[in-house]
């Protein structure tokens, strides 16, 4: 009979899981978690009695759904009221300027023409006095005009006076001629032989019988009107004057008015080119006009992001009572405070946050993504083999150790939907690689083995998940052991935080058994639970961004990186930037090797065309064009090189007797490859956390790939110790080793190359044993051999390959094999031992996989005592 889950019945009813488990306990039904399930009998009930709650609660959507179309109708309505009443008083404003420049273009005409009428009755007046052009030519303008007439009016002036001074003169002449103080009076019809009217004549006589006309009587009613003349024309030329300076005020307040317009107009378009531009790189249209400053920026700096000059900002500093020069750095509180004074917006930005992009995404374009969840938990508590039991994989039968040595990535098909896991490991110097593996999951699986109970990574993984702001499913290991206490561990992670569903808590727990597939099913069910309540989403439809997982240099693929894409749809043939690296993507592989076309959200594949390695951790994205990837890949690169060379520390005169007292530390210069990024990263991290009061510890130089030349010769000229990690050294550089003297140790686990530098450090390294190489041979080509498999045609190219020796199977500089030699033969006879120069055939133990081309280097363990 089929039954159904809680949380099913939750969703059917609208509510969440735990509002469901409530109504349970209220009607005496038995339940203990959302993924308990029920009989028909006790669902029948169920609907019957909660029918009127789902009829309330469809009531209250149904009216609530009702409200908000009642609530947008109405602002609708008032959006398109108030957008009409703005365009009917935008057309008043526009209908009011246009009246008030057809008034004054008016007024100015009006104007024009009162000053051009005047000017022709002033021509018409002075026509005959002055030698005035009596007509102006057409081209002439107004202001000219009115120059002219003040040249007239001032030669008119300038004449008059002198025609006064002459009389002046003159009269005066004629008194001193005739010796007396009284005027003679003159005759103006004796003196002048020019016929007289009558009526002249009457009024000469008239005037000498009232005794008080003189010469001067007619010039001085002359004068009179000539003054009159010319205030009336002063006048005149004054109002056409004022009207044009009023007239041309106008005319510059309107083209004052047109630029700022234009300026406004093009402040607007640059904003909207800049929204679109942001738009189309899904960039978030809030921080648009936002300056983006590196934390620790100096004066200098601060002023070129800016576009001010540094002065701006070193009189704001002094201010503030924190003078600076222009090459120290300000704090990130002074940044913000002179930027908010400058009236600028700014956001600080951390190294890891000038490194990484941010995204903006409409809702609408948002669909369901795959949850990725990330296994974590102790060493030795059963992570792989929990993922091992999922995907039917045999991941840990083959690293070194039983130890997971490199962040792997798989996907799951749990009907129709998919899981996607990330291992992380779980020895503690892998830290670092646990904290990525946290900051790119959805939901954290804890793994704690229930007979061994809380360990100290257990809680570091709680720190980790809690810091990334995850939620933790525990899932409860080797229940099938004798001893195992589930309880117990339930227990003991109430103490961090960790609380238990069943006992009032938020999180989820499972007990299972992961060699014996026990709750692996009701595990899976339980994350997809939670992925149901996260409500995950992305947007496929977009270019693709997402994080570097693990990435390593393969001498037959070049840069190979392991990606997760986060938002968009990675494909083939996309230019992309990770980190400092960048290229074009030449194929992808999904975590079963098979080729892929496209990724999307939430899927993990593995790209080629990097043109360097990425660092485990970066952030990727893909760019419309090769150039732009390229370009901020060196600008990375750069700044990074930089930073490089600044951290060199001087000596200084405070450091100068510190630095005399420490003459006596010693330093061990390391020089350190590895397979993977990952494992150079958690060896770093281990290596800084020790104590280096006896011994400080630099690592002068890490890179990924095999041992090379390169890397002895930079080892000797530093005095440095060569530490490979999962490689090998080629010939030339296992030859310049022994030539120069340089060491170089080969670790496959880890954390006994810790151990061995640690003891080496504090000066406690027992005689141990160490491995000398007896000879190597070259794989010529493959055979098969009845009864023992593969067999290996090798022409022996060093030393002398012995049959009781050790051996490794190096394929590109990486270990693919570290085992015995299951037979040794020359043409048909088995031989205890082959020399350089001879050919002979090899077979390894165990292990069928060999090529033409690899190496099989031989190899023995001896003990050899200190002599330090």
């Amino acid at each position: 009979m089929a039954k159904t889950r809680v949380h099913d019945l939750a969703k059917e009813f609208g509510m969440t899981s735990k509002e469901m488990l409530g109504h349970l306990a209220d009607m005496m039904i038995p339940a203990k978690s959302a993924s308990s399930a029920l009989e028909d009998a006790y669902v029948m009930v169920v609907r019957k009695k909660m029918a009127p709650i789902l009829e309330a609660r469809a009531a209250e959507i149904e009216a609530a759904k009702k409200a908000e179309e009642e609530a947008r109708a109405k602002a609708e309505a008032e959006e398109r009221a108030r957008a009409e009443k703005e365009r009917v008083e935008a057309e008043k404003r526009r209908e009011a300027e246009r009246a008030r420049a057809e008034a004054e273009r008016k007024k100015a005409e009006e104007a024009r023409a009162e000053a051009e009428r005047k000017r022709k009755e002033e021509e018409e007046k002075n026509r005959v006095r002055d030698n005035a052009p009596k007509s102006v030519p057409s081209m002439t303008s107004l202001l000219d005009q009115i120059a002219q007439q003040e040249k007239i009016l001032k030669a008119q002036r300038e004449e008059a006076a002198a025609k006064k001074k002459t009389e002046q003169s003159s009269g005066g002449r004629g008194r001193r001629g005739n010796g007396s103080s009284r005027p003679q009076r003159s005759n103006p019809v004796a003196n002048d032989n020019a016929p007289v009217s009558p009526e002249k004549a009457a009024k000469v006589s008239r005037g000498k019988h009232k005794g008080h006309r003189d010469n001067d009587g007619e010039d001085r009613y002359s004068r009179m009107a000539k003054a009159a003349e010319e205030y009336n024309r002063e006048r005149v030329l004054e109002e056409a004057r004022a009207s044009v300076e009023e007239a041309s005020r106008e005319s510059t307040g309107r083209r004052k008015k047109r630029k700022e317009r234009r300026q406004k107009q093009a402040e607007q378009a640059a904003k909207e080119q800049a929204i679109e531009e942001a738009i189309a790189n899904d960039q978030n249209v809030a921080e648009i006009g936002m300056v983006k400053v590196p934390t620790g920026s100096t004066v200098a700096e601060l002023a070129e992001l800016l576009g001010v000059p540094a002065s701006d900002i070193v009189k704001r500093l002094f201010l503030l009572g924190n003078p600076l020069t222009l090459t120290q750095s300000m704090s990130d509180e002074l940044i913000e405070l002179v930027a908010d004074d400058l009236g600028r917006e700014v956001k600080v930005m951390t190294k890891e946050e000038e490194n990484s992009f941010t995204f903006y995404d409409d809702p609408a374009d948002l669909l369901p993504r795959a949850p990725v969840v990330t296994v974590m938990g102790h060493v030795d508590h059963g992570k792989t083999s929990l993922l091992d039991a999922i995907r039917h994989t045999g991941v840990a039968e083959g690293e070194a150790g039983g130890i997971t040595q490199a962040i792997g990535a798989s996907q799951v098909k749990i009907g129709d939907r998919t899981i996607t896991f990330i291992d992380t490991p779980g020895h503690e110097t892998f830290t670092a690689m646990r904290a990525r593996g946290a900051k790119v999951t959805d939901i954290v699986i804890l793994i704690v083995a229930a007979d061994d109970g809380v360990m100290p990574q257990t809680v570091e993984s709680i720190n980790h998940a809690k810091a990334a702001g995850v939620p933790i499913i525990v899932a409860v290991n080797k229940i099938d052991k004798p001893g195992a206490n589930p309880d117990k561990v339930r227990q003991e992670l109430t103490e961090y935080g960790i609380i238990p569903e069943e006992w009032g808590g938020q999180n989820m727990f499972v007990n299972i058994s992961a060699k014996k597939k026990i709750g692996i099913d009701e595990l899976l069910e339980t994350v997809l639970l939670q992925a149901d309540v996260l409500e995950l989403k992305a947007n496929p439809n977009t270019f693709a961004s997402g994080n570097v997982l693990e990435a390593k240099l393969d001498r037959g693929r070049g840069s190979v990186a392991t990606v997760l894409v986060t938002r968009g749809t990675l494909r083939i043939g996309d230019a992309i930037v990770a980190g400092m690296s960048y290229g074009r993507i030449r194929a992808m592989l999904d975590p079963k090797g098979r080729p892929v076309k496209e990724a999307k959200p939430s899927d993990p594949v593995e790209i080629l065309g990097l043109q360097s390695v990425p660092a485990a951790g970066d952030e990727f994205r893909v760019f419309t064009e090769e150039r732009e990837a390229r370009s901020l890949a060196e600008q990375r690169a750069l700044k990074a090189r930089i930073e490089e060379q600044n951290r060199v520390k001087h000596v200084t005169l405070e450091t100068l007797f510190s630095t005399m007292e420490d003459a006596e530390v010693k330093e061990l210069n390391l020089v350190i490859k590895a397979d993977v990024q990952g494992s150079i990263e958690a060896l770093q991290d281990s290596l800084d956390k020790m104590d280096q009061s006896e011994v400080r510890i630099n690592t002068i130089h890490s890179a990924v790939g095999a041992i090379t030349e390169t890397d002895v010769t930079l080892a000797d000229a530093s005095n440095a110790i060569i530490i490979g990690f999962g490689v090998r050294p080629d010939a030339k550089a296992r030859a310049a080793a022994e030539h120069q003297g340089v060491e170089i140790r080969t670790y496959s686990v880890i954390y006994k190359a810790i151990e061995e530098i640690d003891a080496a450090r504090i000066g406690m390294l027992k005689p141990t044993e160490e491995e000398h190489q007896t000879g190597s041979a070259e794989v010529r080509d493959t055979f098969k051999v009845p009864k023992v498999g593969i067999a290996a045609g090798c022409m022996v190219t060093e030393g002398e390959i012995s049959r009781d020796d050790n051996v490794r199977l190096v394929r590109d500089g990486i270990v693919v094999f570290d085992g015995k030699i299951a037979s040794l033969r020359r043409y048909k006879d088995d031989v205890k031992s082959v020399k350089a120069g001879f050919e002979c055939g090899i077979g390894l133990e165990n292990y069928q996989d060999i090529k033409p081309g690899d190496v099989i280097e031989g190899y023995k363990i001896v003990e050899v005592a200190r002599t330090e």
